[in-house]
């Protein structure tokens, strides 16, 4: 008897509780989600602490920029004889300066729990943890536990200061970039161990205050990726301020006492404060996610391998921000968001990170760059000249009394192609997306002569630009 055609069944469709499941909520997940609630899907985000933000908004960008920008407006206020007269130097302590930190957290914690809100986009709290590649379960502050399904999951979890074995981090006296916000007393001398970006700025920070700062640096100059004039601009003017740099140094142990903190290095040295600030590195926060049971492993640094599109070694799972490395900027993190939002949905024709991401450094003056620095264009033999500007001459800076600082633009002798552009002073930051922009226009719109043909308000900063375009272009012949 001859056999009757079966069909194959057709297979069940799965069902998930969301279209997609952010972990985190700095700006990577943000920017993942608010993409995703304008392509209509439904998204939920997971958050460990008790407000939406991040590390970026409770512990590292918009806290020590807090921090900064009131110490730097304190050093401006005595350094003006007109707000001073003959009284004695305005003094803050550490915890006065924090209020003002705290009020700005308030405001950033408002503001991106309305987006949430009215994106439609849940929001759990509680810790996240994998229980398959689809499946997330979640342990909330009172032990109840949940869990969830999603098609895809983006980890957006950021990272944490790196913590060494041998060093007691439950000290009252020694902190980390995290914690040194809880810090109540006012230390009259800090040790900073780490000379990096967050080093470097909290080394700024407490010199503004009249604080002693020993900072410790385990290579052979400050911030090495940096343009070299930059990096020995930021050294001097640390040094100018009374800050002691000790280079090339490693921690061999660290004595935690009830009065101080005694610092012992490799190198013999040895030496005492009020308290420590370590600074010297940051681990992905991966561990408690039991990556295992998505299929999922981590680097040493608690890191994860991704794509161009910020696919994982997991078809369906995305991760973006400091949990992934370089560049570990919340900017470049919350286009990553963007960018793997639109992986998810399978439209990402025009989705990619820029090239030239501008680096914004905020220590006492500032520093930001985009492209590339003296030294690697030098190396790659190609044909470049420098236009600087000294922001003593200009007009505004005279008039704000914002004398210290530079801007250096790097283009093509030949094409007058913009290569790089490095500044050094008040509102580097600002004024580098200028320049910025013009690096990213096409078909021969990136010229240095942009600058000289153009009219700037007058005074401003940005007129530095066209000040460094003539001086650049007076150099050829």
């Amino acid at each position: 008897m001859a056999k009757k055609n079966v069909s194959p069944r057709k297979k069940k469709p799965v069902s998930y509780t969301y279209d997609a499941i952010i972990i985190g909520t700095g700006p990577g997940g943000e920017g993942a989600a608010m993409n995703l609630a304008k392509q209509n899907k439904k998204v939920a985000v997971i958050e460990r602490y008790k407000d939406v933000g991040g590390g970026c908004t409770h512990w590292g960008t918009i806290p020590s920029k807090a921090l900064r920008q009131t110490v730097s407006r304190l050093i401006e206020y005595n350094a003006n004889p007109l707000f001073s007269g003959t009284d004695k130097p305005k003094h803050f302590t550490f915890p006065d300066i924090l209020s003002h930190a705290d009020a700005v957290i308030r405001k950033q914690v408002r503001l991106r729990s309305g987006f949430y809100d009215r994106n439609r986009v849940e929001h759990y709290c509680g810790e996240a943890s994998f229980v398959d590649a689809h499946t997330i379960r979640i342990l909330r502050d009172d032990g109840s536990v949940e869990q969830i399904t999603a098609e895809k999951i983006l980890i957006a979890t950021g990272s944490r200061p790196y913590h060494p074995d041998d060093i007691d981090f439950s000290h009252p006296r020694v902190y980390d970039s995290d914690s040194i916000l809880s810090l109540t007393h006012d230390p009259r001398h800090i040790i900073i161990y780490g000379a990096g970006v967050i080093g470097s700025e909290y080394a700024s920070i407490f010199r503004g205050l009249g604080v002693k700062v020993d900072l410790i640096n385990t290579r052979d100059r400050l911030l090495s990726f940096l343009d070299d004039e930059m990096s020995d601009s930021l050294s001097y003017h640390l040094w100018n301020n009374g800050v002691v740099i000790r280079h090339g140094e490693q921690i061999e142990r660290v004595e935690a006492k009830d009065d101080s903190v005694v610092v012992h290095l490799e190198s013999g040295k040895k030496m005492r404060a009020d308290c420590l600030l370590f600074a010297n590195g940051r681990t992905g926060n991966t561990a408690d996610l039991n990556l295992d049971a998505a299929g999922l492993k981590a680097d040493g640094r608690g890191q994860l391998a991704v794509s161009k599109t910020y696919q994982t070694q997991v078809e369906n799972i995305y991760a973006v921000g400091d949990v992934i490395g370089y560049p570990s900027l919340a900017s470049a993190a919350f286009d990553q968001g963007r960018i793997a939002a639109c992986a998810m949905t399978d439209d990402c024709s025009n989705a990619k990170l820029i090239t030239d991401i501008p680096t914004g450094i905020y220590t006492i003056p500032e520093i930001s760059s985009v492209g590339k620095t003296e030294q690697e264009l030098t190396e790659a033999k190609i044909p470049y000249e420098v236009g600087r500007a000294q922001f003593k001459h200009l007009a505004r800076a005279q008039i704000a009394n914002s004398l210290v600082g530079s801007l250096k633009i790097l283009f093509h002798r030949e094409s007058k192609e913009i290569l790089g552009i490095h500044c050094f002073g008040e509102n580097a930051a600002e004024i580098i997306h200028i320049g910025q922009a013009i690096m990213q226009q096409k078909n021969g719109g990136n010229t240095i002569e942009y600058f000289v043909e153009t009219t700037f308000n007058y005074p401003t900063m940005a007129e530095a630009f066209r000040v460094a375009a003539l001086n650049g272009l007076n150099r050829l012949f």
